[in-house]
């Protein structure tokens, strides 16, 4: 592995007393601590833990007859950014818990907000009313987000957000008296989410095999894909692409939509330009821009929201995951004023947006997300040294003999496993390459995930430059021990 370069070998401001006494925390962690708070709180023995979920957990996205057959992971507590099983291993969490955590777990002040909002109320509709939680974010979404999203809807979670975004997109153009404007543009191996709305605009050969007879006919084009596409040009390629159907199908687009960094598609990172060349599009072809951060949102890529990068503004932006720093499920999807205006009328009008959830604005939620971005802020000034650091530690993984691609934006981290490095033929799906490269990171204290052939590691913006060069380091270690079994699996 590389050296910390040398400017980023210094330890900087981060080490806080705070930051210290967490560290100290978790050194003192002990296997026979976590197992008794796991006693005092269920009485059960691992044994027992493990055959209920066993019997009666349906988990998402697993596939269920490994997942019985195998030892599974129960996770009894965390501390910073590691999480503790029931027998008191300790992993960091390299997926940020799917994407969401930003500081870590047991976080004082996000601990503080939620208990100080539990002395208030833990639920009240925003039906027809409204809570102080959720009007203070909604104010200080408006000021973080890209310039001109003066409106926040609060959903449950990103696919919520997305549900919403298309809704509003569709509605939006038929309350003015254009109701073919009906369809979404959206872009192959994006993902917005699993509900039907979601999925129709970003489906699945292998997720959603069963549902497309239910899906409308909205067009999708090539997203940017420099490592596999065959094109010289893979950016001209999909913004060329874009403008065929918007420019032939301008009376049907409704809105485009798309991940500024393609996440479940494998962490592809799209040439710079991409979402100012849709901007302008959307703008040509009289079609609204919808952008999925729900990964990308708060800090992930580097700046508050991937937009920025770009200094590109849409017109609806959709959010989730690390909004609450990975404490409670709240989305949100804002929109423009003009957007918004486009709504209003007599009750009678029909121009109403008929859509909510009943968690809505959750108090809870809106507290947390409150001091989470409170922190966030602070945070956020220290990121570029980290990314630049954490490349340094990750790249070298490009010479692995399996590895095709490593790709990066800010703390999102995608490595794709090949068979052959010269063809880039990849490894068959029931070759699970990525899940065993995984099982061995998470033998040496580590938790990845795969999607197919790309092993995705995604850390909590909070760690530290130590934290971060030890989880590389186990990765590497990973990737060095699975060597010679995929070697095996690629000679077939």
């Amino acid at each position: 592995m590389k050296e910390l370069p040398r400017k980023l070998n210094r330890r900087t401001a981060e080490t806080t007393a705070r930051e210290k006494a967490t560290k100290r925390q978790i050194q003192a962690s002990s296997p026979a601590e976590a197992t008794q708070t796991r006693g005092e709180k269920t009485g059960l023995s691992d044994e027992k833990l493990e055959a209920l979920d066993k019997a009666h957990l349906w988990h998402p996205f697993t596939h269920m007859e490994q997942y019985i057959a195998d030892d599974p992971l129960i996770i009894v507590r965390g501390e910073g950014v590691r999480l503790f099983d029931t027998r008191g291993r300790a992993y960091y969490d390299g997926t940020s818990s799917i994407w969401l955590n930003v500081h870590g777990h047991r976080v004082p002040e996000l601990n503080r907000a939620l208990t100080e909002q539990l002395g208030q109320v833990a639920h009240s509709t925003l039906l027809g009313m409204s809570n102080v939680p959720a009007i203070l974010l909604a104010e200080k979404l408006a000021k973080i987000a890209p310039r001109g999203l003066t409106r926040v809807f609060y959903v449950d979670n990103g696919a919520g957000a997305v549900e919403a975004a298309i809704k509003i997109a569709v509605q939006f153009w038929a309350n003015q008296g254009a109701p073919t404007k009906h369809l979404v543009l959206g872009f192959h191996n994006n993902y917005h989410g699993d509900t039907l709305g979601a999925v129709g605009v970003s489906p699945d050969e292998m997720f959603h095999w069963p549902f497309t007879a239910l899906l409308p006919p909205h067009p999708r084009v090539p997203y940017p894909y420099p490592y596999r596409s065959a094109a010289p040009d893979p950016l001209a390629e999909s913004l060329q692409a874009a403008e065929e159907i918007l420019r032939r199908r301008r009376d049907e687009i409704a809105a485009v939509i798309v991940e500024p960094v393609e996440g479940a598609g494998g962490i592809i990172v799209p040439p710079r330009g991409f979402l100012r060349g849709l901007r302008r599009l959307c703008d040509e072809y009289g079609a609204l821009l919808i952008v999925d951060e729900v990964a990308t949102g708060f800090g992930r890529t580097g700046p508050m929201f991937a937009c920025h990068g770009e200094d590109v503004a849409p017109d609806l932006l959709c959010l989730g995951k690390g909004l609450s720093g990975g404490y409670l499920p709240i989305g949100a999807t804002l929109a423009t004023e003009k957007i918004f205006e486009a709504f209003l009328g007599e009750v009678d009008s029909g121009r109403t947006f008929f859509h909510g959830h009943s968690y809505a604005g959750n108090p809870l939620a809106a507290a947390v997300s409150l001091a989470n971005l409170e922190l966030l802020e602070k945070l956020l000034p220290r990121l570029p040294e980290k990314i630049e650091a954490l490349s340094a530690w990750i790249f070298p993984l490009a010479e692995e003999p399996f590895v095709g691609d490593v790709r990066q934006a800010g703390f999102m981290v995608g490595i794709e496993l090949v068979k052959d490095r010269a063809t880039k033929e990849g490894f068959a799906y029931r070759d699970q390459v990525g899940w065993r490269v995984a099982h061995a990171a998470r033998e040496r204290g580590l938790l990845v995930r795969p999607i197919g052939n790309v092993l995705i590691f995604m850390p909590p913006l909070a760690s530290t430059l130590e934290e971060l060069q030890e989880m590389s380091h186990i990765l590497c270690e990973a990737f060095r021990a699975t060597r010679d079994d995929l070697a095996a699996l690629a000679k077939g």
